[in-house]
């Protein structure tokens, strides 16, 4: 098979969540699958140290100033994450460079009876594949990022050096729970016996429920929020950065109290370097500046909060937004956070899942919000670029998709 004719067949076997949604959740039949898998593949995940990252927003951020961090530290980093933007390779890196396509056939070709006669899902194959290539090429250290939740989730079967939650929101509530206590509880299922566990942000009720997991689990838990704050500049100009640049400087803090070797100099250049070591994209993303064009793949309720918030510090004549969404999304929830004064380009990303462009525009109308309906992100995107004069700001987004459409 061909690169694209592989990727073809992974993504047919099974509906893949983050194109089908809920009919695609495995979870509730627990981790016998990836249990199985990477006993058959000679356990992959035991040849590597490991860093585990979980959260509802911020952990690709927080993935990748690890990852950036321990690279500036003479370390050879692994670095698994999900979904990816433009190409699926863009899942799995070492020092940033992405698996190549013909890893990804052989993969694919020497276990594809495997795969098929288990009926494993895209999430399983992919978390096997990673596991599998990081133990091959001999990494130092794999930063995992958690798919979806914790408990349940395909990467759950590592023991990591530290464990991390970036913070809680209400997202994937079908899944997960619809209480931040209930989605804390998921999250909290990486917290694992002995290992160290590192907090980003909390509310009450969700630090209970971690205090309470760590306890059980024996697991020394640090919170971000007690780190004596040190001002590092970063590459990711996103003010919402800086919860997740505390979060990793607690994090390093742990490592080096475990004997990891990062000096100071190390955590400086990593930090402003996260984009050429890491290849991150899509995180307050400067596409052009006259007119400017932001994009972000901000897509739930707490992390559209923070973005429309740092977006309204921008300065502009006029305010255009090319936005979509997928279906799942609670439009009562997020649609309210908007700007009514600025005009919009209403889509539907080009998958499945996305949210009819027309449904979208009725909804949005019922909170102030107005503008047009547009056949592609392209489409829109184009629209709003010509009538954009050179101090407008035009911003694209609302979902991870429609930011892969243009970038």
């Amino acid at each position: 098979m061909t690169y694209q004719e592989t990727l073809d067949w992974m993504f047919s076997q099974l509906p893949m969540y983050q194109k089908q949604g809920a009919s695609a959740f495995k979870g509730k039949l627990g981790l016998q699958n990836i249990v199985d898998l990477v006993s058959y593949l000679e356990h992959p995940e035991q040849q590597f140290k490991s860093i585990h990252v979980g959260g509802t927003n911020g952990k690709g951020s927080t993935s990748h100033m690890l990852a950036s961090i321990l690279q500036e530290s003479g370390y050879t980093v692994g670095l698994y994450t999900s979904p990816h933007l433009k190409d699926f390779r863009e899942r799995i890196r070492v020092n940033g460079e992405k698996i190549s396509e013909d890893d990804v056939i052989d993969f694919i070709k020497e276990h594809k009876a495997y795969f098929e006669s288990h009926q494993l899902s895209f999430f399983e194959m992919t978390v096997g594949m990673a596991f599998q290539y990081f133990a091959r090429v001999k990494v130092d250290v794999a930063i995992i990022e958690v798919g979806l939740g914790g408990r349940l989730d395909s990467t759950n079967i590592i023991t990591p050096e530290v464990a991390v939650i970036t913070n809680i929101g209400l997202d994937h509530t079908q899944f997960l729970g619809t209480t931040l206590p209930e989605i804390a509880g998921e999250k909290a299922g990486i917290i694992k016996q002995g290992i160290p566990t590192v907090i980003g942000r909390t509310t009450p009720e969700t630090k209970a429920v971690f205090d309470a997991k760590a306890k059980e689990e024996q697991s020394p838990v640090y919170y971000a929020f007690n780190y004596e704050e040190i001002v590092y500049p970063s590459d990711l100009k996103g003010n919402y950065q800086e919860e997740n640049k505390r979060t990793v400087l607690q994090t390093i803090n742990v490592l080096q109290s475990r004997g990891w070797k990062i000096k100071e100099t190390a955590i400086q250049q990593g930090l402003q370097s996260v984009v050429q070591n890491t290849g991150l994209l899509g995180r307050w993303q400067v596409l052009q500046e006259t007119p400017k064009v932001i994009c972000d793949t901000a897509h739930n309720e707490d992390g559209l909060r923070l973005v429309m918030n740092q977006l309204q510090s921008e300065e502009y004549e006029q305010l255009h937004i090319v936005l979509g969404v997928v279906k799942d999304k609670s439009l009562e929830d997020i649609l309210p956070l908007f700007p009514e004064t600025a005009t919009y380009y209403f889509v539907a990303p080009k998958l499945s899942r996305g949210l009819d462009a027309k449904i979208l525009k009725q909804n949005a109308k019922n909170f102030g919000l107005h503008g047009s309906v547009y056949s592609s992100v392209k489409e829109a995107y184009a629209t709003a670029l010509q009538l954009a004069t050179v101090s407008d700001l035009v911003y694209v987004g609302g979902s991870t998709f429609v930011v892969a459409e243009i970038i």
